[in-house]
């Protein structure tokens, strides 16, 4: 099956010799050319499928491009695609079975509620379970299903960036003792059952030690492949980088495929400095730019382009399309997040076609309002990556045993579990003491009359009892704003928070939620059943992957994907950039990519969604909307102080013309200096350069003059 590649992708699918940095801007044709890259090998050059090993970064994109490779090439056999973890443990079995260690994979598919009921006398052998029960052990506390994300994210990012043992101390975490967790895990994972048990990061960093020790296995494995490819490569980690550094020292017949324009994980241990670097690896590499867009409108191409210039760690490119003009990216402003969903519930329930639509967020909390919404409106939809944890958290949890004390104040179980988180000031002694007594009568008369309490409590234990005893039959939402309010859980909260760390804007955030998902309810009964109710339709929403439903997805998740329509939302300072993001130049690089990522799913219409005030208070929309406004409207050189920041200056000098553009002449670039032309087409200008071979854009060069001769030659 024949397929029309412009220039730049012939390039990539002819040059398979040596290393090929290949850097694929979104909507590039980036899948359709690795395939037919694999295609030309097997057909054009004789390799045997066997001989070319596909890396990919997900079980799913190495799925997908296994059926892109059978729908174009029917007729031959696939290469091997698959995970990097998948390879891994290959080298990892296949060493232990030589040395006769017995070896233990440690993680799989398990939530925190199945794993919670397993016996935790047993030590069951699960990575969450392991750290749960040393969490315990070490600080006496339980670990929130927050705090165990944070520890994993902390191990993860130790092992991917290969960062020694004596420098643990330096990376910085909030959970508290997540070292000496670490440490011990380590311990326990070496000396602690019969078997050495592996989570899925020790994968990658026992093969990477394998292959650098056991010269036999690695001559083995360098030998099968003549042919190795990386996929997303941007997200790839230092430790993966050095696996496949040393798959292919012996023919660096590599070619990686990524944009470090796309990078969004370095929490996660994800190194886009490699790709920065590629040259002092492969000193003999060559570098493509397919810049050419295929996806996106005109004007979201434009803008989404400058947009990112903004970023200073980058290779320069100029992404571009052919495609035509459609219509402006939309920016919404709205004066309050509460209308948010409303507004989105309303444009999108008049739309026939919704497998084109998504709505794109950062965080997974802002899911949960729209779910309801959408719910209620019945609009379908499909969560990319549900998150079941905003069910289990322990706020919504807390808020659900409150109400369940309005319904009898005779259980000191239940009062247990929330007595420290309201103005009662009840002592763990007096709790204590209070589950010692069986008399079925309230908890609140049997503190007052069979416990010890301070004068100053009698009072607000008397206050509390008759607050509850109001709340009985109350509607739901007014009976979170009691709670929050008159029984003092939000002050609770924020002490909470000054103690043990926790993000006091996402704790509130959980009980704004509730109160958009109880609004309109009559009964507390009615918001126990809702939330069970979301909880299953957020289960099932993850079958519905295909059918004519919205996506809702993280920014993150989004990447791979494209709409004829998308919504990206929340953008507000705090939030998209967050406030860490602005504290850390990398990070707010990082936030930059992310925006962008969201703005090139899009094909044509891109709507932008802020919002004046959100829970009473004031917010500032985020600063890459208004980048983006400044970027659609240019501010008239008599508004701005700066007009030079807007437009770049003219250069008389510029070649402006495509015959001016002779083979073998030095031109100088604007950012790449000097360099020979090599050769020209009607897309594309080759130029060799100090650093490497360049293939340039012919209209962008030629339209925003960043081409001259030689010394004004």
């Amino acid at each position: 099956m024949s397929m029309e590649l412009n220039e730049i992708q012939k390039q990539a699918v002819l040059q398979t010799e040596g290393p090929l940095l290949l850097l694929a801007s979104p909507g590039s044709g980036k899948t359709t050319t690795i395939i037919k890259r694999i295609g030309y090998l097997i057909e054009e050059k004789g390799i045997p499928p066997r001989r070319i090993k596909a890396v990919t970064f997900s079980r799913a994109s190495a799925h997908d491009m296994r059926e892109r490779f059978k729908t174009l090439y029917p007729q031959l056999t696939p290469v091997d695609f698959s995970t990097i973890h998948s390879l891994a443990y290959e080298v990892v079995r296949e060493h232990f079975r030589v040395i006769q260690t017995p070896f233990q994979i440690i993680e799989g598919e398990a939530n925190s509620a199945e794993l919670e009921t397993i016996d935790s006398e047993q030590q069951p052998l699960h990575k969450k379970i392991i750290l749960r029960n040393l969490f315990k052990a070490i600080t006496g506390e339980n670990i929130t299903d927050d705090q165990l994300d944070e520890l994993t994210t902390y191990i993860s990012f130790i092992k991917n960036k290969m960062i020694p043992s004596e420098q643990w101390s330096t990376v910085k975490v909030e959970v508290p003792q997540a070292e000496r967790i670490l440490r011990d895990y380590e311990l326990f994972k070496q000396s602690g059952t019969r078997s050495l048990l592996l989570d899925y990061d020790d994968m990658l960093v026992v093969c990477e030690q394998i292959l650098a020790g056991d010269e036999s296995l690695l001559r083995k494995y360098q030998e099968r492949y003549d042919y190795v490819l990386t996929d997303e490569s941007q997200d790839t980690s230092r430790v993966q980088h050095a696996i496949i550094e040393k798959l292919v020292q012996r023919h660096h017949n590599l070619c990686v495929v990524a944009d470090d324009d796309q990078s969004l994980y370095s929490w996660r241990g994800a190194d886009p400095a490699y790709l920065l670097n590629f040259k002092q690896v492969y000193p003999d590499a060559m570098i493509l730019f397919m810049e050419q867009n295929y996806r996106s409108s005109k004007e979201i191409v434009e803008i989404a382009n400058t947009f990112i210039q903004r970023n200073q760690d980058r290779y320069l490119k100029n992404m571009f399309t052919q495609n035509p003009p459609y219509k402006p990216i939309e920016i919404r402003s709205l004066d309050d997040y509460g209308n948010q969903a409303k507004y989105l519930v309303q444009e999108i329930q008049q739309l026939e076609n919704l497998t084109e639509v998504a709505v794109f967020y950062r965080n997974h909390s802002s899911s949960i309002a729209l779910m309801n919404a959408f719910d209620r409106a019945g609009i379908p939809f499909y969560m990319k990556d549900a998150d079941n944890r905003f069910f289990s958290h322990w706020v919504v949890e807390d808020i659900l045993n409150f109400m369940r004390m309005t319904f009898t104040d005779k259980r000191p179980d239940i009062l247990e579990k929330i007595h420290l988180k309201f103005n009662g000031y009840i002592s763990k002694q007096q709790m204590a003491a209070l589950l010692e007594i069986h008399n079925d009568e309230s908890v609140f008369d049997n503190l007052l009359n069979r416990v010890p309490v301070q004068d100053y409590q009698v009072k607000q234990l008397t206050m509390c009892k008759e607050t509850f005893q109001q709340m009985k039959g109350m509607p739901p939402l007014h009976a979170i704003h009691v709670i929050r309010d008159r029984l003092g859980y939000e002050k609770a909260l924020e002490k909470m928070c000054e103690r043990l760390g926790f993000r006091k804007e996402y704790l509130i955030g959980i009980l704004n939620t509730l109160e958009e998902i109880a609004a309109g309810l009559t009964t507390m009964e009615e918001f126990a059943s809702r939330l069970k109710y979301l909880e299953s339709a957020l289960r099932t929403s993850r079958s519905k992957r295909g059918q004519n439903v919205v996506t809702f997805s993280t920014m993150h998740s989004s990447k791979g994907l494209e709409f004829e329509r998308v919504y990206m939302i929340d953008l507000v300072e705090g939030v998209l950039p967050s406030k860490d993001d602005k504290e850390n130049a990398e990070m707010m690089e990082e936030a930059t990519r992310l925006f962008y990522v969201g703005m090139t799913r899009a094909k044509k219409h891109l709507e932008l969604i802020t919002y004046k005030k959100r829970d009473g208070a004031e917010v500032t929309e985020s600063r890459f909307v208004t980048a983006v406004r400044s970027i659609q409207n240019p501010p008239k050189e008599s508004e701005t102080s700066h007009p030079a920041t807007v437009e770049p200056p003219i250069n008389p000098n510029a070649i402006r013309t495509a015959t001016e553009l002779i083979e073998g002449e030095t031109v100088q670039h604007r950012a790449f200096g000097a360099g020979v032309i090599v050769k020209v087409s009607h897309e594309r200008i080759h130029i060799q350069f100090q650093a490497g071979e360049k293939a340039l854009a012919m209209t962008t060069c030629l339209e925003m003059g960043l081409l001259e001769r030689k010394n004004g030659e």
